[in-house]
């Protein structure tokens, strides 16, 4: 039977196309919030230094949010976790509308914060595609969920351009009653995703503890090619709009390039489930820190608004070839029982990586400038390149070993 034989019979195809929905939704609202928090906190800040923190502090609730979600949505399943979520999401977004009225940089931060917590729940849509799809058509779930993204890639930074100047002289505040409303939506959606309930222990069942879980070398090359390409990504795109505005350019030019961004983060979903399956994913993994280190040599080379455009592309689909291929391979370290504590530790370690770069991209943006940003990426992409090509080394010696 063909793998498209195989798509076609799936019954969880339908359950993917809603996650995606609601995965482009959530990723909509992040794309508005992405290209204009980093300006809001500057705006607001008492020292530039400080314009990142907002953005850092909500990748910190999102690693925060991440084993508890996980751990709730065991308990009162997936689509009961993503409706609280989102709840807490449309807060946060009228809460960091309140502080830019009052010119409050806690208040913004205490909205970014929530904003984040909502992240830390739809970071599970495409677990929750991993989790309900076939193997055959696992990656493929996880790339479909994922391409949900290009509709956010489109619409998220056109929205920006739309409403930053809704509630003008008071700029940026319109941004976050877009990404309000849009979360709200979600809800229409998700009523009509049907995820079975999650696996519960079975007696007789071994559960490992995490300590023999993350010994495993597959779970180290997820979970180390995770969090450096998410870290990277995030590193360095965070101080994209600042370097722009910086540079001279204007903030529908930001919006431009953030917008080519998050369309190389999500468009390559669409065929990188087949690479993998080609390929394999540690060999699509290992093209993405290549791609990644391919964006710190453009983004060197020049301060032309082609340069950051260039260069941001391939930030995107380096990070795609990486995150995908890392939650590919996730999906086989753990059985069904332990998915929820394995899942919730590879996302708190990925973002626990996000927000560590993101508190130190602003600041290193504004002590050595744009060029420091990205030297400051490549030890990190040096690591994830040995990494997995030492484990794709393995795979190989092993696989031509002959067995006695």
């Amino acid at each position: 039977m063909t793998s498209s034989a195989i798509e076609e019979r799936d019954p969880t195809v339908r359950n993917v196309a809603l996650l995606a929905v609601c995965q482009a939704l959530a990723m909509t609202g992040m794309s508005v919030n992405m290209t204009v928090t980093a300006l809001v906190g500057q705006q607001l800040a008492s020292d530039p230094a400080w314009s990142t923190v907002p953005l850092a502090l909500q990748f910190s609730a999102t690693m925060a949010t991440t084993l508890p979600a996980s751990f709730l949505m065991r308990r009162i399943g997936r689509r009961g976790g993503f409706a609280l979520g989102i709840a807490i999401g449309i807060l946060g977004a009228l809460t960091a509308f309140h502080g830019i009225f009052e010119r409050s940089f806690a208040i913004f931060v205490v909205g970014s914060m929530m904003i984040g917590c909502f992240q830390g729940f739809a970071v599970f849509y495409r677990h929750a595609a991993a989790d309900t799809a076939s193997p055959a058509f696992r990656s493929k779930a996880i790339s479909l969920v994922l391409a949900g993204g290009v509709f956010a890639a489109i619409v998220g930074p056109e929205l920006s351009k739309w409403s930053f100047d809704l509630f003008s002289p008071v700029v940026y505040a319109g941004c976050f009653i877009v990404v309000a409303c849009v979360q709200a939506l979600s809800y229409a959606f998700l009523y009509f995703v049907r995820i079975p309930p999650p696996a519960q222990p079975v007696e007789g069942v071994h559960v490992r503890p995490l300590s023999v879980i993350v010994r495993q070398p597959t779970f180290l090359v997820a979970a180390i090619g995770a969090m450096i390409g998410y870290g990277v990504m995030s590193f360095v795109m965070t101080a994209t709009p600042l370097a722009i505005v910086g540079c001279g350019y204007e903030f529908r030019d930001a919006a431009f390039v953030i917008q080519w961004h998050v369309l190389a983060m999500y468009a390559p979903s669409f065929f990188t489930g087949s690479l993998i399956q080609r390929f394999g994913v540690r060999q699509v993994m290992l093209t993405g820190a290549v791609i990644l280190t391919g964006a710190v040599v453009v983004n060197v080379s020049g301060i032309e608004i082609e340069h950051f455009w260039f260069g941001l592309v391939l930030l995107g689909l380096g990070w795609n070839f990486m995150f995908v291929g890392g939650t590919s391979l996730l999906a086989e370290c753990h059985t069904p029982e332990e998915r929820a504590k394995v899942q919730g530790l590879n996302d708190f370690l990925v973002f626990g990586t996000v927000t560590a770069s993101s508190f130190a991209s602003g600041a290193l943006l504004n002590a050595y400038g744009w060029n420091a940003v990205n030297y400051g990426v490549l030890p990190l992409l040096g690591v994830a390149t040995a990494v997995i090509a030492f484990a794709l080394w393995r795979l190989r010696d092993s696989v031509q070993t002959p067995q006695m």
